[in-house]
């Protein structure tokens, strides 16, 4: 064999960036992705809830307030169906109790024809995912009394399912708003603390101490109170995504800092500055994208504050009022203790809270644990 010969070695091994490894590490928390497949269904949920919801949020039915849920059943007789609600009425107290008539049955059906809707206000449709099949009620019999209630009815006879969806819409994507407001201000003061120093940074961590020293719910109570009653519901809707973010970009800003604080004095950051790079290139063209990932997952762990936030407000009477369907504006029912121990469906939309908040809590644990991609296992 000739020493002048190469041996064919295979193709080289190319390293993993920070974000490969990143995702390969992520992918093995199975916790946090099956919370993120959850989170990415209920955006999707909350972004075509025309389609999904099987009735628009405002519709009445006052003949079915309070109607219990509707589970669907399945069988190859009957297909997709539900228990028709038999409705009665107490002669003396004029209450209204249901009953389910297992011997008869409503027909439900996929992409049925129901309420004309708009799609996001743009396309015009009448098709939903799941609703009344109602050519087969009609072959049936039971036009007038068909109702699809799974998760029940609040007291106008509106579908709690369906305002479940709606409200989704309203309170995730405020959610998603106020982080984006909370990222600007927290990354640009933050940045501005860490790298300038002295008595800027002095004076801008004093401020975050004053902020974090207010209760956080008196504030929001303070602040819901002050906004005027007669504002449309646009109006209140930013204006409530405004006040969440003004008050939840300073433990942001402290990561921030103390990150800068910790690259400023590294060789590369030294270089770009000895080149002739402003400050404002060397923040966010050198600095940030070093921490990237800490910042995703702070933001990431400051989404549900944000929700609860807007769910407190509006439960209170000091957010978002109706005609505006939001979680916070449906537990306002609730309120009546009364009402929640007879119609316990009422409560369903905490579930729903209660999913949202854990499922960004469990990415949040992941995203961070996958932040350091490097750490031993």
């Amino acid at each position: 064999m000739s020493t002048g010969q190469s041996k064919n070695i295979g193709p080289a091994i190319k390293p993993l960036t920070q974000w490969q490894l990143i995702g390969r590490k992520f992918r093995k928390h199975r916790l946090a992705r099956g919370a993120l497949y959850l989170l990415v269904a209920m955006y999707m949920l909350a972004v075509f809830a025309e389609i999904f919801a099987p009735y628009p949020s405002a519709l009445k039915n006052s003949t079915h307030a309070f109607c219990p849920p509707q589970i669907p059943h399945l069988n190859f007789e009957k297909g997709l169906y539900v228990d028709m609600a038999r409705q009665q009425i107490d002669p003396v107290t004029l209450g209204k109790t249901y009953t389910l008539d297992e011997k008869d049955y409503i027909p439900l059906g996929f992409f049925v024809k129901g309420q004309q809707y708009e799609l996001w206000g743009l396309i015009p449709w009448d098709r939903h995912f799941v609703g009344v099949n109602t050519e087969a009620c009609k072959a049936r019999g039971i036009e007038n009394n068909a109702t699809f209630y799974l998760l029940g009815a609040d007291k106008y006879g509106r579908d709690i399912f369906s305002r479940t969806i709606y409200g989704a819409r309203i309170s995730l994507s405020i959610g998603i708003l106020a982080i984006v407001i909370t990222f600007i201000l927290g990354v640009t003061i933050g940045g501005i603390s860490g790298y300038v120093g002295g008595s800027t940074d002095n004076a801008i961590q004093r401020a975050i101490e004053i902020i974090n020293a207010f209760p956080r719910l008196p504030l929001w109570l303070a602040l819901g109170a002050a906004m005027p009653s007669d504002w449309s519901p646009l109006k209140t809707y930013f204006a409530i995504t405004i006040v969440l973010s003004l008050l939840g970009w300073t433990r942001l800003a402290r990561v921030v800092r103390g990150k800068i604080l910790s690259l400023r004095e590294e060789d590369y950051v030294t270089a770009a500055t000895l080149i002739g790079a402003g400050h404002g290139r060397v923040i966010f063209r050198h600095l940030l994208p070093g921490f990237t990932s800490h910042i995703i997952v702070s933001l990431t762990l400051r989404v549900p504050t944000m929700i609860l936030g807007e769910t407190s407000l509006s439960f209170l009477g000091l957010g978002l009022r109706a005609p505006i369907v939001s979680w916070g504006v449906m537990l306002q029912d609730c309120m009546n203790m009364q009402a929640v121990a007879k119609y316990p469906w009422l409560l369903l939309p905490v579930v729903f809270i209660i999913i949202t908040v854990l499922s960004f809590n469990f990415l949040g644990d992941g995203l961070r644990d996958a932040a350091d991609p490097y750490a031993a296992k």
